[in-house]
């Protein structure tokens, strides 16, 4: 019997693994495009980083402390619907799901954005550079609707190389490094606040998804000591190779000519390297674009079916195919991804990324948001026993994590508030009918 114990703990998670998992499930697609949307205000974009590492610190420990004390499956929507009742569930599920399928249209954006190296004609026709966006997102989405396997092998392929743009730039690039590329430090028309607070609110793009990195506590040594450690430690290792990369790319390339770049790294190694580093970055950089992309459609479908399961969206959503896969979901979302990414084409590479994870961005800081006052909502409902240190430590996290998710949401601007607020709104229809229709 000690030797079976001793063999089950050492089969558990430790911290290494833990951060491990953690770096990996968070370094994405949203970094390889984002360079150049930051050029647009210069080197001041490095505060927007370092603000954006520490609120999503903070959004860390606050999804680590409700993953103890709420063991129901859903996350965000799950804390959101325990501290605020079923219509705060519905819009964090909803506002969840369309962060996601914007995430899938940017994503597929940027993947395009590193295409162009190899064929340059994606980057100056907009409309054919929107087509093939489009055509990525419906390829995946075939791959989805086949079966798991097929996603877990494509996925598996992606994750090997994403990680290697970022580290050749984010390291070798400094033998390039040229400081009169950051003056002036801010080179947009924004005043210095505005412009920390714009790249703040794009810059969290990047670390979208942290919640997701919080491990099973079952699968964990000491889990209440060690999956708030590794959610913070792999936060700050992810958070130093974005910086790291992001500051390499703006001493290698001059704002100016970063803000067009479709593909900054692949651009940067080309500038030092030659043709063939460039290939090679733009390469990678593709494959972990479409990766991401392969994944997060995955789990486009399966988030309104847990929803749908929940009686919280239409049981439409429920309806899977031969193979266990819920398709509905996943073409419903698919077709909203083309869709924005067709009515925004004639913005170009750019500045279509832009605004996609702009929006993308504030549908899901809702949850943020939410999630964030959920411990003090449950203390002072007396939905679990009150502690007063338990409260102080709750108001210490969550309070500044509120703070920030304001700040980010107003770092956004009223164009994508307004876009935020239509799209929320649309949903509520949807929940009364499900509320007083009496349909299951």
């Amino acid at each position: 019997m000690p030797t079976q114990t001793k063999t089950k703990a050492k089969a558990k998670l430790g911290f290494c693994l833990s951060t491990s998992l953690v770096v990996g499930n968070m370094i994405g697609s949203g970094i390889f495009l984002l360079p150049a949307a930051l050029a647009f205000y210069g080197g001041i974009s490095i505060f927007g980083w370092l603000i954006t590492a520490i609120g999503s610190i903070f959004f860390a420990l606050v999804f680590s402390r409700l993953s103890r004390l709420i063991t129901k499956a859903g996350g965000p929507y799950a804390y959101a619907q325990a501290g605020f009742g079923d219509f705060t569930g519905f819009l964090v599920s909803w506002g969840y799901w369309i962060s996601i399928w914007c995430g899938n249209a940017a994503i597929s954006v940027a993947g395009v954005g590193y295409l162009s190296v190899f064929f340059p004609a994606l980057k100056d026709n907009f409309l054919l550079s929107a087509l093939v966006a489009i055509a990525a997102i419906w390829f995946f989405t075939l791959v989805n609707t086949r079966s798991i396997r097929s996603v877990g092998i494509v996925q598996l392929i992606t994750t090997i190389l994403k990680i290697l743009p970022l580290v050749l730039i984010g390291s070798f690039g400094y033998l390039y490094f040229n400081s009169e590329h950051f003056s002036p430090l801010n080179v947009s028309t924004s005043s210095s606040f505005e412009a920390i607070s714009a790249t703040a609110a794009l810059t969290l793009w990047a670390f979208l998804g942290l919640e997701s990195a919080t491990i099973p506590s079952d699968k964990v040594k000491n889990p209440r000591k060690t999956i708030p450690r590794a959610t913070i430690a792999g936060l700050l290792i992810v958070a130093l190779i974005y910086i790291a990369s992001t500051v390499a790319i703006m001493g290698i390339m001059q704002a100016s000519e970063l803000q067009d770049s479709a593909a900054p790294f692949a651009d940067a190694a080309q500038e030092i390297w030659g043709d063939g580093a460039s290939y090679l970055l733009a390469l990678g950089a593709a494959i972990s674009c479409f990766g991401a992309l392969n994944g997060w459609i995955l789990i486009q479908g399966q988030l309104p079916l847990a929803a749908a399961s929940d009686n919280i969206f239409p049981a439409a959503f429920k309806k899977l195919s031969k193979n266990g896969i819920p398709i509905t979901g996943i073409i419903i979302s698919s077709i909203l991804a083309s869709l924005l990414v067709g009515m925004n084409y004639s913005k170009g590479l750019v500045k279509m990324f832009t605004f996609i994870i702009m929006l993308s961005t504030l549908t899901c800081l809702l949850p943020y948001l939410f999630s964030s006052l959920t411990e003090i909502s449950l203390h002072l409902k007396r939905k679990i026993p009150y502690n007063k240190r338990k409260f102080t430590i709750a108001i210490i996290i969550s309070i500044p994590a509120f703070i920030y998710s304001m700040w980010a949401i107003w770092g956004l601007g009223i164009e994508i508030i307004g876009w935020g607020i239509a799209l929320l709104s649309a949903g509520i229809p949807i929940f009364l009918y499900k509320k007083y229709s009496g349909k299951k």
